[in-house]
């Protein structure tokens, strides 16, 4: 451990560059961990999604566009499209305390979906870690068509 912390210096004298990228690229690390840490909803695999519909009778929302949801999705899902989700809709309004599961096609746009659910005050919002990608990695159950 001594060599190393006396070489450190003169690796970092010698390719400052690629200890310049090391730092960045750490830094990045570090700040998209504290964000994950610190957002107000939960990433779910689908063995935890599938217990939390069991047990809680969770809601599940896709937003996958409709030639995707009809391919295959969640049994029992209900599909809503990104463009027109709302989180002050009368229906979603009503799924306010219970456990909501948002699931699309990889994950990102179901992030910016529990966003937004978040701030309009649900307070149990959850996703589907890798979207519908890792539900059938998993091997999971699928419905196709419209329901």
């Amino acid at each position: 451990m001594s060599d190393f912390l006396h070489t450190l210096p003169e690796f970092i004298g010698n390719h400052p560059w690629l200890s310049l990228l090391f730092v960045i690229l750490l830094a990045a690390i570090i700040v998209g961990e504290i964000m994950r840490m610190m957002r107000k909803y939960k990433e779910l695999n689908p063995a935890q999604v599938t217990l939390l519909v069991n047990r809680e009778d969770a809601l599940v929302v896709d937003i996958s566009p409709y030639a995707d949801f009809e391919k295959g999705h969640v049994p029992g899902a209900r599909h809503v499209a990104m463009s027109q989700f709302d989180p002050e809709n009368k229906d979603l309004a009503k799924a306010k305390d219970l456990p909501i599961v948002l699931v699309c096609k990889s994950g990102q746009t179901a992030g910016q979906a529990a966003q937004r659910l978040v701030k309009a005050g649900f307070t149990r919002v959850h996703t589907l870690r890798g979207g519908m990608y890792s539900w059938r990695q998993a091997n999971m159950p699928m419905a196709t068509g419209k329901r």
